[in-house]
């Protein structure tokens, strides 16, 4: 009985792990696709070449790490119980640490702590827990306000009406994130020196953004939404 127990607590928090996880490979990706369309259209840069065709294509990048946040949040909506207050408390506390450290300690501007493309240590150390207070917020969002809690069910009611839509976007989402994360590996591969742990970074997060696309297409996530 106690084994049964431990296999199934073990499953619950194993949930919320891989819930949690994908949010934060949504905002990852969010953040890198910020940077590198910055250097895109304010730099000029020739983003992964020549097998990107146009680097505004990142552009889909940011819209397929947002339609997945909400069937992540879906993945991880189990029983854990909490530990003195909600989740979202310890977001917006480790998110404004890490948002002070970055200002304080960081040697960039103070408003580019999210498109910069430095690899300091100190600056990806703050970024890390910046992203990881902002994805148990975004876990936890509905119980931060009341106002929110209805802003999020009349949302919910917009895509209910367009569930088919969105499932179609889905599938496209997933194919297209496949394409660029074929365009970037490819262009890691065959270029060494571009094989930076901020490309390689970019590339799992693009995996992994393709994976659960396709994933949550396959198991019609937004087909099953109630009104």
């Amino acid at each position: 009985m106690r084994k049964f127990e431990l296999v199934n607590r073990l499953a619950v928090y194993g949930k919320k792990l891989l819930g949690l996880s994908l949010i934060f490979n949504s905002l990852l990706s969010i953040f890198y696709a910020a940077g590198l369309l910055e250097g895109y259209y304010l730099h000029g840069w020739s983003l992964y070449v020549p097998y990107l065709v146009d680097g505004a294509l990142f552009w889909v990048l940011v819209l397929a790490a947002i339609i997945n946040i909400f069937p992540s949040a879906i993945v991880g909506r189990v029983r854990t119980g909490r530990l003195w207050f909600h989740h979202y408390v310890y977001g917006f506390f480790v998110s404004a640490l890490a948002i002070a450290y970055l200002f304080v300690l960081a040697p960039i501007s103070l408003f580019s702590p999210f498109t910069s493309d430095t690899m300091n240590v100190t600056v990806d150390v703050g970024r890390f827990f910046v992203l990881g207070g902002a994805t148990l917020v975004l876990d936890d969002l509905p119980d931060v306000s009341g106002w929110l809690r209805h802003a999020l069910c009349f949302l919910k009611l917009q895509v209910y009406r367009g569930r088919k839509i969105m499932h179609g976007v889905q599938y496209i989402m997933g194919c297209l994130s496949v394409y660029i994360f074929t365009a970037v590996t490819l262009n890691i591969t065959e270029n060494p020196q571009n094989a930076t742990p901020a490309n390689v970074i970019l590339s799992a997060t693009l995996f992994v953004t393709s994976i659960s696309s396709f994933a949550v297409a396959k198991r019609k996530t937004w087909l099953q939404i109630t009104s």
